[in-house]
């Protein structure tokens, strides 16, 4: 379902005009959807190679930061990025937790990986829905769904409400799981190459990982995708992590920096592995 020439010149359109808004940053995102490409089926690369705008010259990591992108456009989509839980109860549950802040249900991350999984599953026959935009939905929201301030508290918005210094800089505590820490680990260890930076994770998949991978890849009752287990893991992380130790005006460097990279490191990998298993249990 390629896309027409007027539908690819909109996309470009926005992808130029406007800027990224960071969720995950862009290298996280990058770094999700490269991992899950590596990894698909036959079926799903044929399947993800004819969805995306040949503009894109079938790299879906390209396009993975689409959805933050298009924010400006589909307005409608800005709840589906998150999840906001009650404010240290260090947990999530969908029926109470998975609504816009008007209260409409089913409105967030893991709705939206719910739903667009549901669309890409009419592939190939489907005429009611855009399924180039439902893959570029999923691919993003699966990546937003595994950091941790993306399933966070309330009251501060994920983080987004309480400001630190990373090292010198002034940021809030949600950009830093969003883009600081990689952008730090890239700088230090990767010698600011972001290629390196998912070398580095994937040699762990098959290395110190590989055990756990199968694990990451299941979800019960033969599901296609778990988005409810995804947003526990990160609730869970984002308490014992992200929200540890840090307060209104904190100075997080090297102690912060070097304990929380393995987190970011693992939460990226899994989204990467679950994209892929997701998609090859969709495209089959």
């Amino acid at each position: 379902m390629k896309f027409s020439r007027i539908q690819t010149l909109s996309f470009v359109f926005f992808l130029i005009l406007f800027p990224v808004i960071h969720g995950w940053g862009e290298d996280g995102h990058l770094t999700v959807c490269r991992i899950a490409q590596s990894r698909l089926s036959d079926a799903a690369k044929s399947a993800v190679k004819d969805l995306l705008p040949d503009y894109a010259d079938n790299d879906l990591g390209s396009m993975c930061s689409w959805a933050d992108r298009m924010k400006f456009r589909y307005h409608w989509s800005s709840p589906l990025h998150y999840i906001d839980t009650p404010d240290n109860l260090c947990s999530y549950r969908y029926n109470r937790d998975c609504k816009d802040e008007t209260g409409e249900a089913d409105r967030c991350v893991a709705g939206a990986v719910n739903n667009y999984t549901t669309q890409l599953q009419s592939y190939p026959t489907s005429s009611e829905y855009n399924l180039t935009e439902a893959l570029l939905f999923l691919s993003h929201f699966i990546g937003d769904i595994h950091q941790p301030l993306h399933v966070g508290f309330t009251s501060d918005r994920g983080g987004n409400t309480i400001d630190v210094h990373w090292y010198t800089r002034k940021q809030v505590l949600h950009h830093v799981w969003d883009a600081n820490i990689i952008e730090t680990s890239e700088e230090r260890f990767q010698d600011s190459n972001v290629d390196e930076f998912i070398d580095a994770i994937q040699q762990n998949i098959t290395g110190t990982w590989a055990e756990q991978v199968p694990g990451w890849e299941t979800c019960s009752r033969n599901e296609t995708t778990c988005p409810d287990v995804y947003a526990s893991e990160s609730i869970k992380a984002a308490c014992a992590w992200a929200y540890k130790g840090v307060s209104e005006g904190s100075t997080l460097e090297d102690d912060y920096f070097l304990s929380r990279l393995p987190v970011v490191n693992l939460r990226l990998a899994q989204g990467g592995v679950r994209l892929a298993a997701t998609l090859n249990r969709i495209f089959v």
